[in-house]
């Protein structure tokens, strides 16, 4: 396809792609108590929402392994987009023509399926770009759905602070109108693949190999350690701060991505001077000492200075996992990454669910926490297990030194 645009292009609109998942999973939780006061919907039932947009999200993981390649990323891209865009301004219009829950549920089960589309999408299109740093170029881009998640939380109350919660509807148009924007963008820009047609790895024997079900456990092991405490971030910033459960909805979510974007910030303009794998192990130790530190921290502050401190750890975690993968299985391809988004999702379950379960099972947060230390130790070992494997599969370990990568 001729065009004008260069791949930095294509490295913008995949940015944007990450702010759109962002909003997507980030701007509905915002109105549940409008839609329970407005819409005269039961907290149960909006509960389930949250449980309806991952779990699509899931199925599309799985799915898009057979299906992304087939169909060519640009289509699928811009698909993404539009899906997102008609999910978003759906909120604001379907709860009125239809009943308004099945209204909402309508919505968010379009935008839900572009929303698992461009997780699967988007780290490939950026892997597949001919540029020099792999892992900086998959740092930055995952930073960019931790400053999507403070965008939509801050401009989004302030928002309703200057126009008022009931043109809520007003700013789910306006929300629309950047996957909107994103899919004609992603009409034009370059797209290259990660392997040539025909070319890659087929399914049966990637998942025969060891490698791959390794970076499958680092990959539930770093959503499961971040969302196992992120979930718990407002109750953090309540206690330590003895603020209101709305500043605390604020300050705690947005504590945590911003510590999150920062990590990711740090590698991407370090990855030169630091070893990948050596900054996931540090931040791997990190995790467990925030974990502890949020735990049995004898003041409400420390716990907060934990969770902050998760946030940090758990930066380089996911799109490390992506690169380390990227370049010990090269012919891994699309079904590669969409069984790794699948497996990260359902780690950002599992980890809140154990969480919550031992916690109120044990009658306090701090049992809970405590077993979720299951979950960056078992990431410590799975960085062990891969060099392991690489070793006995007579495969020298790339990412010594930072030189030797990329």
């Amino acid at each position: 396809m001729t065009t004008r645009l260069s791949y930095n292009h294509t490295l913008y609109a995949s940015y944007l792609g990450y702010v759109t998942q962002a909003i997507v999973n980030n701007f509905a939780p915002l109105l549940f108590l409008t839609f329970q006061s407005e819409l005269g919907i039961p907290l149960g039932k909006i509960t389930l929402l949250v449980t309806i947009n991952f779990g699509i999200q899931l199925v599309v993981d799985l799915l898009s392994a057979k299906f992304v390649d087939r169909i060519g990323y640009r289509t699928c891209a811009v698909a993404a987009h539009f899906c997102c865009a008609v999910g978003l301004a759906g909120m604001a219009f379907l709860p009125q023509i239809m009943a308004p829950y099945p209204g909402l549920l309508a919505s968010i089960a379009l935008y839900a399926v572009g929303g698992g589309l461009i997780e699967v999408l988007i780290s490939p299109i950026v892997e597949a770009c001919p540029t020099d740093k792999k892992a900086a170029a998959m740092s930055l881009l995952h930073s960019f759905y931790c400053w999507g998640h403070l965008f939509v939380v801050l401009v989004s109350t302030g928002f309703f602070v200057a126009f008022g919660i009931g043109n809520w509807r007003v700013l789910a148009w306006v929300w629309a109108l950047l996957p909107l924007v994103n899919a004609f963008y992603f009409m034009k820009v370059p797209i290259a693949t990660l392997t040539q047609e025909g070319g890659g790895m087929p399914l049966k024997k990637l998942l025969s190999m060891k490698l791959f079900w390794v970076f499958m456990l680092l990959m539930v092991c770093a959503g499961a350690s971040e969302q196992g405490m992120s979930q718990w971030a407002s109750a953090f910033a309540e206690a330590g701060l003895q603020v209101n459960k709305t500043v605390g909805d604020l300050a705690g979510p947005c504590m945590f991505a911003a510590m999150m974007g920062l990590s990711r910030l740090f590698y991407a303009k370090f990855s030169d001077k630091v070893s990948l794998k050596g900054f996931m192990a540090g931040s791997t130790c990190l995790c467990l000492a925030s974990y502890l530190l949020a735990a049995f921290a004898p003041h409400p502050l420390l716990g907060l200075m934990g969770c902050g401190l998760c946030g940090l750890s758990v930066g380089i975690m996911w799109p490390g996992t992506f690169s380390l993968a990227a370049q010990r299985c090269p012919a891994g391809g699309t079904p590669m990454f969409a069984l790794f988004a699948l497996a990260g999702d359902l780690g950002c379950s599992s980890g809140p669910t154990l969480v919550g379960l031992v916690a109120d099972a044990a009658g306090g947060l701090k049992a809970g926490l405590t077993a979720a230390l299951i979950f960056p130790a078992l990431l410590l070992l799975g960085l062990w297990l891969l060099r392991r494997v690489s070793r006995q599969g007579g495969e020298p370990d790339k990412d010594l030194a930072p030189s030797s990568r990329n």
